[in-house]
């Protein structure tokens, strides 16, 4: 039932399990709660009326008596809840506890008394509820039969509520109450503002109030009280205890008409007044709970099993926690569930690392009773003192201080070099936390540390969290400064070892500690911390991310009305796609997007189209640029998929087109010519040179036009390109609209911004914020403070200009001393001379010379590449005269641009106004919008588009956060599209945490979400980065993914891989010296035989001459890349030709990259592992170009279902590594692919491919030798010739041969290896012809291979093979 209500997106589903949950189910309601839930909801008693009418009318028919009671759909839900509680009450303890139990009895229920299944099923039953509660299909009418029961009463009043293994159960309680008095309106959806929410409660009292005042002179005191004095339970309490029991049940179950008079609980006394105080208590407001909340975690949450369950989470039972499914109350619901996952997540990652941390400390009680520390850890250091430097007053109507800050003091005595510098580089804002380590005086016994939980084994009593304010050498100076107190020039290094730190400490959690000592007399937890620790920089920006949550949940948060309902998952899925949407550009110039007119023609193919000139005549000579009329039928029909149906890649129809019949409508298109953009070559503009598909062209149609785009990118299929092609487009047909884009990681960000910077649009209107700008692959700085000095220099070439116009035109040089001179002369001298000559022009059509006579800026234009005019034609050098006073306008134009930075004087002024002013395209990824919302809303930024690439790998929070990085505009948003681009089919975001993946659904990205809703969304067709036969591998898993044409004619596609039979192959590993997986620690896999055997290939094609940029190794587990890394180390450090691969990393940290050869570990021996989730195996099998070759179990792999549609295409090739023995070298080879070559050989296993190596590396030596003795120096000038003493364990043992044609032998053992020729005969040869004497295998190269290979190690010992030493740097994770 529970994945039923969770699977509403599901059309069969909806429409059988929503009937159980309609309006008919109000037939079970008692009559005082019907009554009362229509008084409230008037609209429905018209809905009511029609239903009864209509479900007599068919009992009629049926010839029975209308009886609502016995139809399925009045009486499952009220069924259920009624079992559940008689089983809570009756079978959760093996025996019906009496009214009046005492401490005995108590002890007898002890946990031995529990049923363990009834205690499960009433929390997966509170999890129900809760669901249905969560969600407003549901909510509305089931919210009305869980007040009439008293669900939360009654569990608030069970014996399991209070009991020691009722931890869970209570908390689920709690959280159902929460929903239950959720503060939206159930009918509308609206959600009740605070206000609203009060007067409600004001409006209950004093109606209750009036009642009494009437009914019961017993509560004249109350009902005269005021109601600041009955707000609280235990005063209401305390009033009601005045009534006896036959009283009370009048009072609630006749008068008020709360609970049924038949209830079974009804004569409780207990029960009444909880439904009473229920009822009429004012409860806490959501915001006032949030910000009560302390953002750091302390020691109680971070190891509660119920909120923050370990690693091993199995997903049997339930969490009290929030889950991310389809839909949401309302935004502040939204908000709060991410706000209180992300805060748990986060301190599930503060728990890994505190445990990591702690244990390297080996803390132990000294002789003085104190604590103290034999060991060190990187990440945490012993606090020498702390101290409480200054508390303010609380803001006004606030009770927490409005700030708390401490010093404390430490030594960095112990750490040197890198590590002494981290502590030294603690900055403004970083996060660290306090820990209290009082370890116990003897160690634990074995059987005593399986019992403690993990605080006790470590001794850790208390831990808070504090944020950086400053940091203090010694001497008492300011180190790291940001505010501008101290200049570069002034800096100092640290002195001493003693370091203070003034931190700003929690707020809340310290009015908390503080209010404990006061009231319980509990311990000085600020006395008693004695560690502190710190986390990685970029895994430590939770605080931020969180304060922007909780700032959102503060605001007046208003998403575009376009999207609102969509966001929350209601309403129409196709509201907000661009043909429902106000406001469409009826024409959109195009530009660079096509490149012909076939291009054009190919991407309607279901429309006939029509070229016309600028004047509306017909045009037969059709060159681009294009402007499109959109014609009017596109606004009402489908532009993109639903997620539940196919499309097909010969027709349009998967884009933005409709069959509209036999007779196919006309699209107009004008051909234009475009203004001669000037006579300099910088004038040109960029164009494109993308043959974009039909779907890809269909997606930038609706990228341009208003609303939401959806984008599905499978691997390769051009997503950046189509991205970029959006914003190019966009920004010549809005140029005074400003665009945001989002992306997750850095890399993909630059990628994007490096191909925008390709295009036609000034570099001055790009910006890109961040840590990651530095990694771009240009010259140019595009930073605030790099584009700001950019502005600055670009100013002092302008006004040089300007001064050389002014000198060629005899005026004074003097107006181009600043922007605001220089715009004068613009209007007096330069315009003026224009329209002259415009005017003189208009008179002289005639003379084909007047233009280039009577042009006034001709001497300025003398320095052009080409002459600018012709004299032989009037309309063509009047075109090449207005391209100049094109320059001259735009060049005046960067001039008014470059004032704003004239007159701002402050380094962070002219970054500002960049930013919020000048900038049209500011790039930046998502946790960088996060971290920085706070400042963006003081300065004012604005945006009208919102671009998020790689958004199926985003958290929703930090998808959303993004569409909120500006003020509303008079209670309006002002953004008019979102373009999400993602990949719902590769891997999600992280979230380390099991239980919040699995139970939760935290890694559902927003992208994700809407694609399950049912959003509209265009699916890129095409891929364009693997050879075909590789994309069958993963191509199954998208609709109708096909090939570019370019994969399928360019020959580097065609060819085969040198040295491979197969450019792709499943190569059975199997058990290495007796083992297969190991695991050293929890969760850390490795594989000995799979690392060697991946490395012996990785070897094998670099003494082929793969370059190892074109490699990399990835894997699927942790454990498995370091390992991998040691044994490149080890066997690949000594030979200088050989060096380490372009990166050895994960599958997961690979996804987004590709490169053209991927060696692939699975690793796993014993069960399948996470490869098992489908996503993972797509990005695995996607990121190769030209060979993908993957190393495993087969027998354990094959067998898993969800991998069948890859392995099916793995095993259709032998399962044994098959080597092409023709002594190809890359990338020389004439054999194409399919064709496995007339010398081949399978190889056995791990030690067979070292032999193969090791006669490879025999070959390499002697061939370095010739190389040596025949070329004395270096090719190319400053080279140095590579050392020929082979390593050890290398045959060196090489005579030089005396000419250039003689064979040359080496004597190798080669273990029975067996070569297959023409896969036929079994050979006793190896890759070159070899002879057996007395069972030794001699190998005898023959006089064209010594001279091939001589040829080709020459050149690599000349040229360096793709810098090793670069290389070496990019083997990271």
């Amino acid at each position: 039932m529970i994945n039923l209500f969770q699977s509403l997106e599901d059309e069969i589903v909806s429409g059988t399990v929503l009937k159980l949950v309609s309006l008919q189910s109000w037939h079970s309601l008692s009559y005082g709660r019907f009554q009362m839930e229509l008084c409230l909801n008037p609209n429905l008693i018209k809905k009511w009326k029609k239903l009864t009418k209509k479900e007599t009318k068919e009992a009629k028919k049926r010839g029975e008596p209308f009886e609502p009671s016995s139809m399925l759909e009045v009486k499952f839900l009220r069924s259920l809840i009624e079992e559940f509680l008689e089983i809570l009450d009756l079978e959760v303890f093996s025996h019906k506890q009496s009214d009046h139990e005492d401490n005995e009895v108590d002890e007898y229920y002890g946990s031995k008394q529990v049923n363990d299944a009834c205690v499960l099923y009433c929390e997966r039953f509170m999890e129900f509820l809760i669901d249905l509660l969560s969600q407003l299909p549901t909510r509305r009418f089931l919210r009305p039969i869980v007040a009439d029961v008293a669900v939360v009463s009654k569990c608030h009043l069970s014996t399991l509520y209070t009991h020691e293994k009722g931890k869970l159960f209570a908390q689920l309680v709690d959280l159902l109450q929460f929903y239950e008095g959720f503060e939206i309106d159930d009918h509308a959806g609206t959600q009740l503002s605070d206000d609203n929410v009060l007067l409600t409660h004001y409006y209950r009292l004093q109606t209750f109030q009036l009642l009494i005042f009437k009914k019961i002179p017993k509560l004249r005191d109350l009902a005269l009280a005021n109601i600041g004095s009955i707000n609280k339970r235990a005063d209401l309490t305390k009033k009601l205890s005045f009534l006896s029991p036959e009283e009370l049940q009048d009072l609630v179950c006749k008068k008020l008409k709360l609970v049924s008079d038949g209830d079974p609980w009804a004569k409780r006394v207990d029960f009444l007044i909880e439904v009473m105080v229920s009822f009429f208590e004012k409860r806490q407001s959501q915001k006032e709970a949030i910000n009560a909340l302390p953002l750091y975690p302390n020691e109680q949450i971070m190891w509660d099993e119920s909120l923050i369950p370990s690693i091993n989470y199995s997903g049997e039972g339930c969490l009290a926690l929030p889950k991310l499914n389809l839909q949401f109350l309302t935004l502040h619901d939204y908000l709060l569930r991410n706000f209180n996952l992300f805060r748990l997540e986060s301190t599930y990652e503060i728990r890994e690392d505190i445990q990591e941390a702690v244990p390297h400390l080996l803390a132990y009680i000294n002789n003085e009773g104190e604590p103290a520390f034999r060991g060190w850890s990187r990440m945490a250091v012993p606090i020498s003192r702390l101290r409480i430097s200054e508390v303010k007053q609380p803001n006004i109507g606030e009770v927490k201080p409005s700030s708390v800050t401490a010093q404390v003091t430490f030594s960095i005595s112990s750490y040197k070099g890198q590590m002494r510098s981290e502590w030294n580089s603690l900055k403004e804002h970083d996060v660290l936390f306090l820990l209290a380590i009082y370890p116990l005086f003897e160690p634990l016994s074995a059987e005593e540390a399986a019992k403690s939980s993990v605080p006790e084994k470590l001794g850790l009593k208390y831990v808070r969290g504090c944020e950086v304010i400053e940091l203090r050498d010694e001497e008492g100076t300011l180190m790291n400064d940001f505010t501008g107190r101290i200049k570069r020039d002034e800096w100092k290094p640290p002195k001493g070892d003693l370091r203070t730190v003034t931190v700003a400490l929690d707020t809340a959690q310290y009015y908390m500690d503080v209010s404990d000592i006061a009231e319980k007399g509990a311990e000085d937890v600020y006395g008693s911390f004695n560690i502190l620790m710190r986390r990685k920089p970029k895994e430590n920006n939770f605080k931020a991310i969180l304060e922007s949550i909780r700032d959102l949940m503060n605001e007046s948060c208003i998403v575009p009305d376009w999207l609102h309902n969509i966001f929350l998952g209601y309403g129409n899925p196709s509201a907000a796609q661009w043909t429902n949407m106000p406001d469409l550009l009826e024409t959109v110039d195009f530009k660079d997007t096509f490149l012909d007119a076939d291009h054009l023609k190919d991407s309607f193919p279901d429309y006939q189209v029509c070229f016309v000139s600028q004047d509306g005549s017909e045009n037969l000579h059709t060159e681009p640029p294009f402007r499109i009329k959109l014609p009017k039928a596109l606004k009402g029909n489908t532009h993109a998929l639903p997620g539940n149906k196919k499309s097909t890649t010969s027709t349009m129809n998967d884009v933005n087109m409709v069959d509209t019949g036999l007779e196919r409508e006309r699209l107009i298109v004008e051909a234009y010519v475009p203004p001669d953009p000037g006579p300099y070559p910088q004038d040109q503009p960029k164009q494109n040179s993308v043959r974009f598909t039909p779907t890809q062209i269909g997606a930038i149609i609706s990228g341009v036009q208003p609303g939401l785009t959806m984008v599905v990118g499978p691997p390769g299929t051009g997503k950046t390109d189509t991205a970029v092609q959006i914003l190019n487009v966009l920004y010549h047909n809005c140029p005074t609209q400003r665009t945001l884009i989002i992306t997750h990681s850095n890399q993909a960000l630059n990628d994007l911004f490096e191909k925008i910077m390709q295009r036609d649009v000034p570099a001055r209107y790009l910006l890109r914020l961040g840590q990651g700008e530095q990694e771009l692959a240009t010259d140019l700085d595009f930073s605030r403070q790099g584009r700001v000095n950019a502005m600055l220099v670009r100013r002092l070439e302008l006004l040089q200009e300007v001064e050389r116009l002014a000198r060629s035109l005899q005026l004074p040089e003097d107006v181009g001393y600043t922007c605001e001179t220089a715009g004068y002369f613009w209007l007096l001298h330069v315009y003026s001379r224009w329209e002259q000559f415009l005017a003189a022009c208009s008179q002289n059509q005639d003379k084909p010379s007047f233009v280039k006579d009577r042009f006034p800026f001709t001497e300025f234009f003398s320095d052009t590449p080409q002459p600018v005019f012709t004299g032989q034609s009037f309309e063509k050098d009047m075109r090449s005269a207005k391209g100049c006073f094109r320059h001259l306008k735009i060049m005046f134009q960067e001039l008014e641009e470059c004032r704003a930075f004239e007159l701002l004087k402050t380094t962070a002024d002219r970054a500002n106004y960049l930013m919020t002013k000048q900038a049209k395209i500011v790039a930046m990824t998502c946790t960088h919008a996060a971290l920085k919302r706070k400042d963006f809303l003081h300065l004012g930024f604005k945006y009208d588009n919102l671009l998020m690439e790689e958004s199926a790998q985003i958290l929703e929070i930090e998808t959303f956060i993004p569409m909120l990085l500006q003020r509303q505009e008079d209670g309006y948003a002002r953004l008019k599209r979102c373009i999400l681009i993602g990949d719902h089919h590769q891997l999600p975001p992280v979230v380390k945490n099991i239980a919040f993946q699995k139970y939760s659904h935290m890694d559902q990205s927003l992208f994700t979400r809407f694609i399950r809703l049912g959003i509209p969304y265009i699916e890129l067709n095409a891929q364009g980065r693997a050879r075909p036969d590789i994309a069958k591998l993963y191509n199954w898993r998208y609709r109708d993914l096909g090939d570019l044409p370019y994969v399928r004619e360019q020959a580097i596609f065609h060819r085969a891989n040198p040295g491979f039979c197969y450019e792709y192959q499943l190569v059975d590993v199997p058990d290495y010296r007796g083992r297969g997986e190991i695991s050293p620690s929890s969760y850390f896999f490795q594989n000995e035989g799979e690392a060697e055997y991946i490395v012996s290939v990785y070897m094998y094609m670099r003494l082929l001459g793969y370059p190892a940029s074109k490699i990399s190794i990835l894997t699927t587990y942790n454990g498995q890349k370091f390992l991998i890394r040691d044994v490149i180390n080890r066997r690949c450090a000594q030979y200088d030709f050989i060096g380490p691969p372009s990166k050895v990393t994960t599958v997961d940290k690979f996804q987004g990259q590709q490169n053209d050869f991927i060696l692939l570990s699975l690793v796993r021996t014993r069960i399948v592992g996470h490869i098992r989730d489908v996503r993972r195996l797509i990005v695995a099998m996607s990121r190769a170009r030209l060979g993908l070759y993957v190393f495993g179990r087969r027998s354990l792999f094959e067998q898993c279902y969800e991998l069948q549609p890859t392995f099916q295409h793995l095993l259709q090739r032998p399962d044994l590594l098959a080597l092409n023995c023709d002594e190809e070298v890359y990338p020389f080879t004439e054999r194409l692919v399919g064709d496995i070559g007339n010398q081949f050989r399978f190889v056995s296993g791990v030690e067979e491919m070292a032999n193969v190596v090791n006669l490879k590396l025999n070959y390499m030596y002697q061939a370095r030798a010739m190389s040596h003795h025949y070329n004395q120096y270096p090719a190319h000038a400053g080279q140095v010739p590579a050392a020929i003493d082979a390593p050890e364990g290398v045959d060196n043992h090489i005579s030089l041969p005396s000419s250039h044609h003689e064979v040359t032998s080496v004597t190798s053992p080669v273990n029975g290896d067996m070569l297959l020729e023409n896969g036929g005969e079994d050979e006793t040869q190896n890759s070159s012809p070899k002879t057996v004497v007395n069972g030794d295998t001699q190998v005898e190269g023959s006089s064209n291979l010594d001279s091939h290979m001589e040829d080709r190690v020459k050149s690599e010992s000349d040229v360096p093979t793709e810098d090793n030493s670069k290389d070496e740097s990019k083997m990271e994770e």
